[in-house]
C-alpha cells in the first residue's frame, strides 16, 4: 500500500469518526422526511399539471363539438331549403371538426391514464411519508431516551468518581482532627504535670505551686501524727485557753545564742 494511499485512509477514517460523532440520527431523520415531502409535493404538481391539461382538453372536445352540432343544423337548414352546395360545405367543415375531436379524445385518454397513474403513485408516496414519519417519531423519541438515560449514567458516574473523592477528604480531615485532638490532649497533660510552662501564666505560679505543694506535706503530717497519737491512746496535748476561750498553741521556745565578748586591747608596758 502506497503513503499517499495509506494517508487517504487514514485521513478518511478519521473524517468519518467524526462526522460520526458530529451525526444526530434525529436530524438526520427529519432531513430525510423533509426530501420526501418535497419529492411528494412535485408528483402532486405533476398530477394537477396533467388534470389541467386533461381539462383543458376537454373544454376544447367541448366547444368543436358545439361547432359540429352547428355545421350539421346548418347543413340540414340548407338542404331544406335546396342549397345542397351549402349543406355539403358545411358536412366538410364538420368533418374536420370530427377528426380534431377525435385527436382531442385520444389525448384525453392518454392524460387520464397519465393522471391516474400519478394518483396511484401520490398516494403510494403519501403512504410511505405517513408511513416514514411514524417510524422516524419512534426512532427520534427511543434515540432521544437513550440519550437522556446515557447522561444519567454519566452524571451518576461521575457523582460517584466525585463521592469517591469526598470520601477520602472526609477520611483525611477525621484522620488531621483526631491528630490535632490527640496533640491537644498530650499538651494539656504535660501543662498540667509541668512539664511545659504555660507561656500565659505569670512567673509567680511556680512559686505558689511549691507553697501549696508544702502546705499539702504539712497537712498529711499532721493527720499522720494525729491518726499515731489514737492508735497508741495517747491523750491528746491539752489546749491553752485565753482570756477569750480561745485555745492557744504554745509558743516555742526562742533559743539565745550568746555572742563572744570582745576582747579588751592590750595595754602598752
Amino acid at each position: 500500500m502506497g503513503l499517499m494511499k495509506r494517508m487517504s485512509l487514514i485521513f478518511n477514517a478519521k473524517a468519518n469518526k467524526v462526522l460520526d460523532r458530529a451525526e444526530d440520527p434525529r436530524e438526520t431523520l427529519d432531513y430525510s422526511y423533509t426530501k420526501q415531502l418535497e419529492l411528494l409535493q412535485k408528483v402532486r404538481r405533476g398530477v394537477a399539471d396533467v388534470a389541467t391539461s386533461r381539462k383543458r382538453l376537454e373544454l376544447q372536445a367541448t366547444q368543436l363539438q358545439q361547432q359540429a352540432d352547428k355545421f350539421d343544423g346548418q347543413a340540414r337548414t340548407a338542404l331544406a331549403q335546396g342549397r345542397e352546395d351549402l349543406a355539403r360545405e358545411a358536412l366538410t367543415r364538420k368533418s374536420a371538426l370530427s377528426q380534431q375531436i377525435a385527436d382531442l379524445q385520444t389525448q384525453h385518454a392518454s392524460l387520464l391514464a397519465e393522471e391516474e397513474k400519478l394518483t396511484l403513485a401520490s398516494q403510494r408516496l403519501q403512504a410511505k411519508v405517513d408511513a416514514f414519519r411514524t417510524k422516524k417519531e419512534t426512532i427520534k423519541a427511543t434515540y432521544t431516551a437513550a440519550e437522556a438515560q446515557t447522561k444519567i449514567g454519566e452524571a451518576f458516574s461521575g457523582i460517584s468518581e466525585e463521592m469517591g473523592d469526598v470520601g477520602l477528604a472526609i477520611q483525611r480531615a477525621e484522620d488531621k482532627t483526631q491528630t490535632m485532638q490527640a496533640r491537644a490532649g498530650a499538651i494539656d497533660e504535660l501543662l498540667a504535670s509541668g512539664a511545659l510552662n504555660d507561656p500565659t501564666s505569670s512567673p509567680s505560679d511556680d512559686i505558689q505551686r511549691e507553697l501549696d505543694r508544702m502546705s499539702s506535706s504539712n497537712d498529711v503530717e499532721l493527720q499522720l501524727a494525729a491518726l499515731k497519737g489514737e492508735i497508741a491512746g495517747a491523750p491528746a496535748a491539752p489546749a491553752i485557753e485565753s482570756g477569750a476561750g480561745a485555745t492557744e498553741t504554745p509558743a516555742p521556745a526562742v533559743s539565745v545564742v550568746k555572742e563572744p565578748a570582745e576582747a579588751k586591747p592590750e595595754e602598752p608596758a
